[in-house]
């Protein structure tokens, strides 16, 4: 605990001194390519946190991982790391590891044999199945989030399966579709090295994706001119690199999006021949609209009254404006959280989907739109096979009969199986397992009990329900949970991900997890076939097998549910080839299992050309995506219309649902640092990185805390509607809200920001604003 000023300020110190790491905001260079000699053996593998997805060799010793560098033959990272990368192997070995399954006895969780945990929870599942949850995550790997899917919606028909990626990248998701018809980008990381120009709207990618930010950063340094634009609410250590920073009223980017599509087409500088061709108009009841119906639409976002709004000057907003009416300017937006964790997370996707296809600066090297991620497979497995309470993999959707068909073939379920009713999305979820309407939840790779929004209230009555945590170390979830599963991590077992550029990366396990820990796709095959022993109908295939049946080469059945079986054989490669044929309809193609193995990954769509499998850099591009009609330049193959073009959105401005008021004064934004991942489950027990960042801390503005008399260190009050946390504060530190705002980290599970902030969410993709809600700032 921080317990004084002078703590707090050796805190500061310590978080600078990890901030010199490296000039590059936390990097570190791989050294030379690493050698067996050396004693180790290395292995590739992609990191194990954020989105970006760099490459890793791993370097193992009697059965311990001893090293991490950075992969020079990885084209994502090309050799670099940041602090998080390079201590990916520590986070394996914290000493409160978790080694063996425990059970609530009382006030107490002891330890149970897997047998018993294994028989536990089916008999918990059987008595109510379709009142049973999953909540899962960006961080499962795709086979793990392929067994749950077959699992529950396959096995127990009922569709309460969602991913905490629900939280941050829902509405990329839905922006995407509604756009484009299809999810996912267009662009790719080159991108990065062949813009002029980058915009990051409400992104500290600096912090957030140091690699992809040191990308652009080493151009600057070998003397290439990058205009970068800092749009945002808050200074950050991106905003140090940034030509330009404008900072708006929270929400207000809705307004400047529109600013900026009323500029093109009022002055003529919008690409005549590019929306001719590509673009379609449609308003909020659907209904198409002529481009001079679009253009009165946005008549009332002009520079006068956008700047009043927004708090840009009419010089800022006019600058913009000029910079997508350049023909010559490559110009590359960049967004994350601050866009997507948004009320109106999907009408922002949209908006600035419409100023690049009004530009025509879409599917052009160094010009194009591109949403960020923030988990190492929120892609590859939420998003691609589709770990929604909506959704089917391949982009398919429960209430649609045909792929609901499609889905129960490849299966081989019992026609019907899959329920065409959608489950509940997370925020719902919480809800009613608070309310009683879930019985009970399996939470695989996540901690929601500090990650969800307004924790009081969608956390109540928790104790009354039967919870089964599966993790690797104790968190505040484990500590609520019925039964904890012991799960191996990272290269303790193997894995497929999909980054946020499309890119399935494949390594092989490496090292054994401690103790009795244990695969999570194991842990959810032994439990469905413990149901499946017990005559429970949906865990049987329309032939009566069993409905994970796997085969051998000579056709012996694989009892994969048998743990000492299991660890011979390499699942992955059975569920990621079962999972590829219900890729290829929304041309999302993958390769067999076995090309990942021989690469640092493949963008998809993956298809096989004159006997070898080539990637695609940019989707729905001529000459690079092979689904491209013929003679066509750009092709939005997926268009729900048919008529191959985008939509571009008339979105109105729309206040949020809380602001400041003269009871709650101050806007509360949430985030991440550098040092810490999510909630600080793995880099928590990294000393480095806990010794650099140990507590979370309240930004405030100079200004503000001179009126309230705070300084760096004093303990701070946070107040809202629905609770209220103390915490130091950091007037002068590496961020600078602005006046009026304050800014608090997520990561520390004893300073819980989510008792504090509000679960209002976009009304179509169902994620919450963890960016605005109002609070009371006082001196503690």
């Amino acid at each position: 605990m921080l317990n004084t000023r002078r703590e707090f300020l050796k805190q500061v110190a310590r978080a600078s001194a990890l901030a010199a790491l490296s000039s590059q905001m936390g990097l570190v260079y791989a050294m030379d390519p690493p050698l067996e000699q050396d004693g180790l053996s290395w292995q590739k593998a992609p990191c194990r946190f954020c989105g970006t997805g760099c490459g890793t060799m791993v370097g193992t010793k009697n059965g311990r991982v001893m090293a991490v560098q950075g992969d020079l033959q990885n084209p994502v990272n090309k050799g670099l790391l940041c602090a998080k990368g390079y201590h990916a192997g520590a986070a394996l070995y914290g000493r409160d590891r978790l080694t063996t399954p425990l059970m609530r006895k009382g006030n107490k969780q002891v330890p149970i044999s897997w047998d018993e945990a294994i028989d536990a929870i089916a008999k918990q599942i059987a008595k109510d199945p379709s009142n049973f949850s999953i909540y899962g995550s960006g961080q499962w790997t795709i086979p793990e989030g392929y067994t749950a899917m077959k699992f529950i919606k396959g096995g127990l028909g009922n569709n309460h399966i969602d991913p905490n990626a629900r939280l941050c990248m829902a509405s990329a998701v839905v922006g995407f579709i509604t756009t484009f018809g299809v999810d996912e980008p267009s662009g790719c990381y080159d991108d990065l090295d062949e813009c002029d120009t980058v915009i990051t709207w409400g992104n500290n990618w600096a912090e957030m994706h140091p690699v992809l930010f040191s990308r652009v950063m080493n151009r600057r340094n070998n003397g290439e001119k990058i205009n970068y634009i800092d749009l945002a609410t808050r200074q950050t250590r991106s905003t140090k690199a940034a030509d330009h920073y404008m900072e708006f009223v929270p929400q207000t980017d809705l307004a400047i999006a529109n600013c900026i599509c009323y500029q093109l087409l009022e002055k003529g500088t919008y690409d005549k021949d590019f929306v001719a061709k590509h673009v379609r108009f449609k308003d909020n009841e659907k209904k198409d609209l002529s481009i001079e119906e679009y253009k009165a639409f946005l008549a009332e976002y002009n520079i006068e009254n956008t700047s009043k709004l927004s708090g840009l000057s009419k010089e800022q907003l006019k600058y913009l404006g000029d910079i997508f009416g350049d023909k010559n300017k490559k110009v590359l937006s960049l967004w994350c959280m601050g866009m997507n964790q948004h009320t109106r997370g999907t009408w922002i996707n949209n908006l600035v989907y419409n100023v690049h296809l009004l530009s025509g600066k879409f599917g052009k090297p160094g010009s194009t739109p591109f949403s960020l991620t923030g988990q190492p497979s929120a892609c590859g497995t939420c998003r691609e096979v589709g770990t929604l309470a909506h959704a089917l993999p391949g982009g398919r959707v429960v209430k649609n009969a045909e792929h609901r068909k499609q889905v129960e073939d490849v299966w081989q379920c019992k026609p019907g199986s899959i329920n065409a009713k959608p489950g509940f999305h997370t925020i719902s979820m919480f809800e009613a397992f608070a309310k009683g309407d879930l019985s009970s939840m399996w939470v695989q790779v996540t901690n929601p009990a500090q990650s969800i929004p307004n924790l009081h209230k969608n956390l109540a009555n928790s104790d009354k329900r039967f919870l089964v945590v599966s993790d690797v170390y104790p968190t505040v979830t484990t500590r609520l949970a019925n039964i904890v599963l012991p799960s191996a991590l990272w290269v303790e077992k193997n894995g497929v991900v999909g980054n946020s550029e499309r890119r399935t990366q494949q390594w092989f396990k490496m090292v054994d997890p401690p103790g009795d820990a244990r695969d999570d796709v194991w842990q959810m095959l032994a439990v469905a076939h413990k149901l499946y022993e017990m005559g429970f109908a949906g865990m049987k295939n329309r032939n009566g097998k069993f409905l994970f049946h796997m085969e051998d080469e000579n056709g012996k059945e694989i009892k994969s549910w048998d743990w000492n079986v299991y660890k011979t054989i390499n699942t992955d490669k059975i569920l990621f080839d079962e999972y590829r044929q219900l890729t290829l309809l929304k041309h999302k193609d993958i390769a067999p299992y076995d090309e990942y193995v021989k690469t640092r990954g493949m963008r998809w769509p993956v298809t096989e050309q004159n006997g070898r499998w080539v990637e695609t850099k940019r989707r729905f591009v001529a000459n690079d995506d092979p689904y491209v009609a013929e003679g066509r330049d750009i092709d939005i193959y997926m268009a729900k219309a048919g008529d191959k073009k985008a939509i571009a959105w008339a979105r109105p401005y729309n206040a949020p649902p809380e602001v400041p008021d003269a009871k709650f004064p101050f806007w509360l934004c949430t985030g991440r640092v550098i040092e810490h991942w999510h909630t600080g489950t793995m880099t928590g027990r990294v000393k480095e990185l806990k010794r650099a960042m140990p507590h979370a801390y309240v930004e405030l503005h100079p200004e503000d805390a001179r009126e309230l008399g705070i300084t760096d260190g004093d303990m701070v009050k946070i107040k809202s509607r629905r609770g209220s946390i103390i915490l130091p504060a950091w007037v002068l530190g590496r961020g600078k809200p602005a006046k009026g705002s304050v800014f608090v980290p997520f990561f520390d599970e004893t300073k819980l920001i989510n008792e504090v902030t509000l679960d209002a969410y976009c009304p179509m993709s169902k994620e919450p604003d963890y960016k605005k809600c109002a609070v009371l700032v006082e001196k503690a």
